[in-house]
């Protein structure tokens, strides 16, 4: 499982100052997307700020940046590794040294649609690129609610940037060429769960940051957007109408997946763990029904069957031999896996993936143990990097691509060596 401090979401935002080049694009303030965001979070927060406030946050995953294992709410310290160096999350508490105390509700709206606090321009690290679209009330809102919590007086880290990257001013610039909205318009052909789940999604849950490829200078692709992007560890996948059904998703079985973290397709792991763990589970029925309407869209398409793939018998009886010693106890005989200890690996969403990159880091490095939503949780899976050779771990993820995930039995021995 990924290390936190290599975090592929953040790390994927920190590529934006690669560029030392960025743009201002308009706010949407279309009357479907001002809609939607009136209608997030349950009704009873309406008239109460605070509570509303403390649900955006959660739905923003704000505390997956800001928050520490061991340290106080909000009070900053998380390591965000990026081939740039290394940046931290910041203090936003009520500290008037070190955290937003002095800030006003225009300074965090500034900060969270341009990038920039009352003191200096912020490093697209703090996902801008997508808080920019939240509506001005839900901004408030999330104002009110940190000012409520308890200042700690933790002290920031500056970010240890090698040059020319360390040249804070640089980021104006790429702010001038390459920030734009990243939503698609607001329709009013759209059903209103759509509307909602783009807002959900797009801004507060700036699913793009990770799920859409980066340009050279680290700018998002618009014109392949939640196609997937591979530049941490852990690659995001294709999220998509057509690569979520090609792995087999049903809408229901998305808003199960982010209520809980656990579907038919899998468990969450990577970064899509304290994905759920710190936010999606927080969120209301209908939010999440409305995030799974946008993804997939209003015309859901059709669950790809798994196809029937022809291999090499001899590479596939290798291969499942190397199953049963080492993956079979937890997985199943038949790859049906066991409640509480481990994922099937029949149809798996992982497995499914016409890459193998995915599924041959979690075979080298292994999954931490993970608790989900209520009693579930699922037991510690074993990194093979030591015990299995490339060959073997080759044999073994073709076995699965081609027996429980319909994909090619292609990957090879330099594929495996190449991820070590």
């Amino acid at each position: 499982m990924m290390n936190r401090s290599m975090n592929l979401r953040r790390a994927l935002l920190l590529l934006g100052t690669a560029a030392l080049l960025s743009a201002c694009g308009k706010h949407d303030d279309s009357a479907a997307a001002m809609q939607a965001a009136a209608a997030l979070g349950p009704q009873s927060t309406a008239a109460d700020p605070l509570a509303r406030g403390r649900y955006l946050v959660k739905a923003a995953d704000c505390a997956a940046c800001h928050t520490t294992s061991d340290g106080a709410p909000f009070a900053g310290g998380v390591k965000l590794a990026s081939p740039f160096g290394t940046f931290y999350g910041t203090n936003i508490t009520p500290d008037k040294d070190h955290g937003i105390g002095n800030w006003s509700a225009d300074d965090l709206y500034k900060a969270l649609h341009d990038g920039v606090s009352p003191t200096k321009q912020l490093y697209p690290a703090m996902p801008y690129t997508s808080y920019r679209q939240l509506s001005r009330a839900d901004s408030d809102a999330i104002y009110a609610y940190l000012m409520a919590q308890k200042p700690a007086a933790v002290a920031n880290h500056e970010p240890e940037l090698s040059f020319p990257f360390n040249m804070r001013f640089g980021v104006r610039f790429w702010n001038w060429v390459f920030l734009k909205d990243t939503l698609p318009d607001a329709s009013t052909g759209q059903t209103a769960d759509w509307n909602r789940g783009r807002y959900l999604a797009g801004a507060l849950g700036h699913c793009a940051e990770c799920h859409t490829p980066r340009g050279k200078f680290g700018q998002l692709d618009g014109a392949k957007p939640l196609t997937g992007a591979a530049l941490g560890r852990i690659a995001a996948p294709d999220i998509t109408p057509h690569g979520l059904a090609a792995r087999g998703w049903t809408a229901a079985d998305l808003q199960t997946f982010f209520a809980t973290g656990i579907a038919p397709q899998g468990s969450a792991f990577g970064e899509m763990y304290p994905v759920v763990h710190l936010s999606s589970q927080y969120m209301t029925h209908d939010d999440l029904r409305a995030m799974s309407t946008y993804l997939l869209g209003d015309q859901a398409p059709a669950p790809q069957p798994l196809q029937s793939v022809s291999a090499d018998a001899a590479q596939l009886e290798a291969g499942r031999n190397v199953y049963l010693a080492v993956c079979a106890g937890c997985h199943g005989l038949g790859g049906e896996g066991k409640p509480h200890v481990a994922v099937p690996m029949h149809a798996n969403s992982t497995v499914r993936q016409s890459d193998a990159h995915n599924l041959i880091v979690a075979m080298l490095d292994g999954i931490g143990a993970q608790d989900f939503p209520g009693l579930e949780r699922m037991q510690d899976m074993p990194g093979f990097a030591t015990q299995l050779s490339d060959t073997e771990l080759a044999q073994l993820a073709n076995y699965l691509r081609a027996t429980y995930g319909g994909q090619a039995a292609d990957v090879t021995a330099d594929a495996v060596k190449a991820l070590r």
